[in-house]
């Protein structure tokens, strides 16, 4: 998840720019080339740009910060980070305008949030239906409240929202109980096991980098897993906390209900950032409301040679269909990557349900062909 060209399918063929090293190097008003395409270079005017040019939240992060990655990186698909929450009223003549655009929330609208798994329609699949699916993961991104986010969050900062985290974890019952592992100063075997099971997360890239989300690195990251190594909670990625629950199989209901009950957990120690018109905040606009993305790997032989119908499908369930190595990537044995579109304006509940619901109308157009 992430504002970048890459991770919103809007890449251009234009390099990053190399003549600005930070964002105090931005002077004057971004000249952007004529076929930028990227949310900052349509939505930042130069009416925008003099009433906030020297502006900064009272975190201390500048307007120059919150765009910097979408002027150096002129293949960004959004371009814009906030620094704080408050940087999202602060600076509403820009990001209301890149909210709108990619999520149709207007300025009035109101989020309803809902990770009640026991209001989720998900009966268990057929046997032989449920044998299709090869796993599923459902993630949610979070930012805790009274911090500012990652473009401004300082190394002290960072170290007291990971022991905040550590100290909620410590709480963890039955399937959730596990260990957290920092990733300063971890060992080598310790490492090499997180590798192998695809739990360690690397440093950001270029974008994150740009908007100063790499600082410090490695120090107030960490790793938490359950036991059963089917719950993770990433520490200080690109949000403050990335809460991953998955398994192997096709029980999308048991995978909601374990990130829910930790996701509740975490917030009795350490209060999530929220309001009633964006929902659950984070510094990337695209991921502000749910910042949940709820997926499948499906097998689907036949419906795949049908690109149509397996669109219209997808289209008419909010979800989308990936190569399970991600966005752009190529399918393998006809095994697809199905999640849902939508972030902002619908409720966690109501996400998930759009990815059982697509799931479950491809599972039976499959099965009919």
């Amino acid at each position: 998840m992430g504002c970048s060209g890459s991770k919103d399918g809007q890449e251009t063929t234009k390099k990053p720019s190399g003549s600005l090293k930070t964002s105090e190097d931005l002077k004057e008003f971004p000249n952007f080339p004529a076929d930028c395409k990227s949310q900052l270079c349509k939505c930042l005017s130069k009416d925008i740009w003099e009433e906030y040019k020297d502006q900064k939240d009272k975190y201390g992060v500048t307007f120059k910060t919150c765009i910097f990655s979408g002027v150096k990186n002129l293949d960004s698909g959004i371009g814009v980070y906030a620094g704080s929450h408050e940087a999202y009223s602060q600076f509403n003549k820009l990001f209301d305008q890149v909210i709108q655009n990619y999520h149709g929330h207007a300025p009035t609208a109101k989020h309803v949030s809902n990770m009640n798994s026991a209001d989720l329609v998900a009966p268990p699949f057929g046997e032989e239906d449920a044998k299709m699916i090869k796993s599923t993961r459902i993630r949610v991104g979070r930012n805790l409240a009274g911090f500012p986010l990652g473009p401004g969050v300082t190394k002290e900062q960072r170290l007291e929202i990971m022991n905040a985290v550590v100290e909620a974890c410590k709480n963890f019952e039955g399937d959730l109980k596990g260990t957290f592992y920092p990733l300063e100063g971890m060992d080598e075997t310790t490492q090499k096991q997180l590798i192998d099971d695809h739990f360690l997360f690397k440093e950001g890239d270029r974008f994150l980098e740009a908007c100063n989300l790499n600082r410090d690195w490695p120090s107030g990251r960490g790793i938490f897993h359950n036991d059963d190594k089917t719950f993770l909670v990433w520490v200080n990625e690109e949000d403050q906390l990335r809460i991953i629950s998955m398994q192997n199989g096709a029980d999308i209901h048991a995978v909601f209900d374990r990130l829910s009950r930790a996701a509740n957990a975490i917030e009795q120690v350490a209060k999530f950032s929220h309001d009633e018109h964006l929902g659950y905040i984070t510094s990337c606009p695209t991921n502000l409301g749910t910042a949940l993305r709820a997926s499948v790997h499906i097998r689907l032989p036949k419906l795949s040679q049908d690109m149509a119908k397996f669109e219209s499908i997808a289209n008419q369930f909010n979800v989308q269909i990936r190569g399970i190595h991600g966005e752009h990537s190529e399918t393998v044995d006809s095994t697809y990557d199905i999640s849902n579109k939508r972030r902002l304006g619908m409720s966690e509940v109501e996400l998930v349900q759009d990815m059982y619901s697509g799931v479950k109308a491809m599972i039976e157009a499959e099965n009919s062909m």
